[in-house]
């Protein structure tokens, strides 16, 4: 796939909160993901896919998705960004939240070797 066909399809699979399918079809097995920040203090680089996996099992188990709007991809050579708008609620906490962050995405051989996230600062 071409960096445009990966991008949007992150975008198809993401509007429908299809997380684990776009981590089995697009993700390298070397994928290298980079969070701006942690909740529990920890590197914010995650290496590999199972260790992705492992972040995105989180996600799902801990954060209750009200809505999800996301926007893009915007695509140049071999990266590209998308946008997420997300309002969740933490479900240990109960604490609602609205989530603004770009993910800045690098393709190589048709598969998302690098994601890092960078949050909206208000």
């Amino acid at each position: 796939m071409s960096t445009e066909e990966v991008a949007k399809k992150v975008v198809e699979l993401t509007r429908k909160q299809a997380w684990k399918e776009a981590l089995d079809t697009l993700y390298d097995k070397d994928i290298v993901s980079i969070e701006a920040r942690t909740m529990d203090g920890s590197s914010p680089e995650t290496r590999g896919i199972e260790g992705v996996r492992g972040k995105t099992d989180w996600w799902t188990q801990n954060m209750q998705v009200h809505s999800a709007k996301v926007s893009g991809p915007f695509v140049a050579h071999d990266r590209f960004v998308v946008q997420y708008d997300i309002d969740v609620t933490d479900k240990n906490s109960k604490n609602r939240m609205q989530l603004s962050e770009v993910g800045v995405y690098t393709v190589k051989d048709g598969k998302i070797v690098r994601e890092e996230f960078l949050p909206r600062v208000d």
